[in-house]
């Protein structure tokens, strides 16, 4: 990481004047991290170019119905598209208060790119926000969500399935006691009926998501606790759906130091949570036979354990599963009825700037009408941070 004062950045800035850039400093940084995989799924496969592949994701892991043979795949994949640059700049005014600005981009889950050839990659925006005072607007982690029970882990999240996970645009209030409040995107998604696993991505709700938050962290001891409140709105004039439903949530989160080692746990249960919460492992709502909406609820849970072996070595143990409650007689029996992960890896950092980690996982997905399926890896990764 690097901090640009006027002076060291004009050669690239020389058509803006220098006044503008007199009390601003910037700040670059990020990482280039490899990854390869070994993946084995016991009931289907995941398709060459599926996400999947590349990190877990709950709802991905393939099944098969009850009494289907076995079908059994094996593959390995290597990519870097985890690969991440970060821009972040601070402006002092005249009053003497500030102005901080923050935009990073990664190559990981966008749509273009395959393995052929140039293995190339469009970038993603993860985050592009401002914060003055006490107000943080633009793109960034959910106020719902609370970085700090995130695990050292070789995949991408890591605790994915029973977590809350989730960067979007919104306008968000901190106070000095702990305290947030937010209104944020209020993008739903929808089980039509009958439709099992599939979805209907709806943005017709005219009420922002809200979210209110308390946080405290000690020197032993991390807490918090944070509510959501939202409304699933679905409206397509072919089919004559004009349909609204609530959605409410609480997640609990902690983190407790136990000399350098430390747990991190996390509850989440709500109705309507849908996207929040695993990836979007199952849905806001389902329309049912009459096309009305009825709220998905699910409860959700995360485990991580980190055992420091030196300033080198460290271990981590972690557990995450999120169970939901479907009204089958509108998704169908297909729809997934619980989702898990249990994983250990081993973090060796070679210096302050490169570490390599190897990790071994089992995830599980299983459905309402007895189907079930394993998603077995091995990834290992090298990161170098700048």
């Amino acid at each position: 990481m690097r901090t640009l004062t006027y002076a060291s950045a004009a050669a690239s800035l020389v058509a803006l004047s220098p006044a503008a850039f007199a009390d601003t400093e910037f700040d670059f940084g990020g990482y280039i991290k490899f990854d390869a995989l070994t993946t084995t799924t016991d009931s289907g496969s995941l398709g060459a170019n599926n996400i999947g592949r590349d990190f877990y994701i709950p709802s991905l892991t393939p099944v098969l119905g009850a009494g289907a043979p076995s079908d059994s795949n094996t593959y390995t994949d290597f990519h870097a598209r985890q690969s991440r640059l970060w821009l972040k700049s601070a402006h002092t005014f005249d009053d003497g208060t500030t102005i901080q600005g923050h935009v990073e981009i990664d190559f990981i889950a966008t749509p273009n790119g395959d393995k052929r050839i140039s293995n190339s990659y469009t970038p993603r925006l993860r985050h592009a926000f401002f914060k003055y005072q006490n107000w943080t607007v633009g793109q960034t982690w959910s106020n719902f969500q609370d970085l700090a029970i995130l695990p050292e882990s070789v995949d991408f999240i890591g605790v994915t399935a029973g977590t809350v996970f989730n960067r979007q645009p919104q306008i968000r209030y901190t106070a000095g006691n702990g305290f947030a409040f937010s209104v944020e995107q209020p993008e739903s998604t929808v089980t039509p009926y009958l439709g099992g696993t599939s979805r209907i991505t709806t943005g017709d709700s005219a009420m922002p998501d809200l979210t209110l938050s308390y946080r405290h962290s000690g020197e032993r001891v991390h807490y918090g606790i944070a509510a959501i409140a939202r409304q699933i709105e679905y409206q397509d004039t072919a089919s004559g759906v004009d349909s609204s439903e609530t959605g409410f949530g609480v997640n609990l989160t902690t983190k407790i130091k136990f000399g350098q080692n430390d747990v991190r746990i996390g509850l989440v249960t709500g109705s309507g949570l849908g996207r929040y919460v695993g990836l979007n492992a199952t849905n806001g709502a389902v329309l049912n036979a009459q096309n009305d909406l009825e709220a998905i609820d699910l409860t959700a849970y995360s485990f991580a354990y980190r055992h420091v072996w030196s300033s080198q070595v460290s271990t981590n143990l972690v557990f995450s599963r999120i169970d939901i409650d479907d009204h089958t007689a509108s998704t169908g029996a297909a729809a997934s009825e619980s989702m898990q992960r249990v994983a250990a890896n081993v973090m060796y950092s070679i210096n302050e700037r490169l570490r390599v980690g190897a990790e071994l996982s089992r995830a599980s997905r299983e459905t309402y009408n007895g189907g079930e399926g394993n998603l077995d890896r091995l990834q290992l990764s090298a990161q170098y941070s700048f």
